[in-house]
């Protein structure tokens, strides 16, 4: 016999494994144009279509996010304007540290997040978000690697990144699982639009499907 109990939906904070936009930073590290020219282990566009989604669901959920980028006046130029675009008004962190949790600044912002838990991709990923995952880790924080919107130099490096940062904790996501668990629900209409809208923009066969269904449920 099914327990009334049992019926009942289960709120998002009763799935501890799962974060949500009220406990969740999202941190993009190093996503510049000199960067991108260095990657080997990613499609560039779909790189950038993976980042820029990052950067508009963080937008569309109210999500913290800080923005770094490295030597950007001297060799690696500034972060792309897919992502300043849809983040206005988001201070970019211009620093010399290799490993971003060594800058002050960037840490300060880090810590003004008031979350524990962190959204992170960056350029390259056996650097640039290797070294502030496990950095961010040793000092607490629940660390998430969006690894398709990140990229190494070259596939083996990206790989063995991802090996070392999940043996020490960090948790490795793709944006699409991102998008995902920050909706949650489908029938959460505040959010519903501007998800589809990113989902269509950037998500390729998943955006096609979108476009699609749209098309057919809108003819007169």
């Amino acid at each position: 016999m099914t327990t009334s109990s049992a019926l009942q939906d289960l709120p998002d904070s009763a799935i501890t494994s799962l974060f949500s936009r009220e406990d969740i930073a999202l941190l993009l590290i190093d996503h510049q144009p000199q960067m991108i020219f260095g990657a080997r282990s990613a499609d560039p566009q779909t790189l950038v279509n993976n980042v820029t989604a990052l950067a508009k669901l963080a937008k569309v959920f109210d999500l913290p996010t800080v923005l770094t980028s490295i030597a950007a006046e001297t060799f690696s130029g500034p972060v792309i304007p897919e992502i300043t675009r849809a983040l206005p008004g988001v201070e970019v962190i211009d620093r010399s540290y290799i490993n971003a949790w060594q800058d002050g600044a960037f840490r300060a912002a880090v810590e003004a997040t008031g979350r524990r838990r962190l959204l992170m991709a960056g350029l390259w990923t056996e650097v640039c978000l290797t070294f502030p995952a496990l950095s961010a880790t040793e000092a607490g924080y629940e660390v998430f690697a969006v690894i398709d919107a990140s990229a190494g130099s070259s596939t083996a490096a990206h790989d063995a990144a991802i090996v070392r940062m999940s043996q020490q904790g960090v948790i490795p996501v793709s944006t699409a699982s991102v998008l995902s668990e920050l909706q949650r629900d489908w029938a959460r209409t505040d959010t519903y639009d501007a998800v589809n809208d990113i989902v269509s923009d950037h998500m390729g066969a998943w955006g096609q499907g979108v476009n699609y269904v749209r098309a057919g449920f809108t003819k007169k």
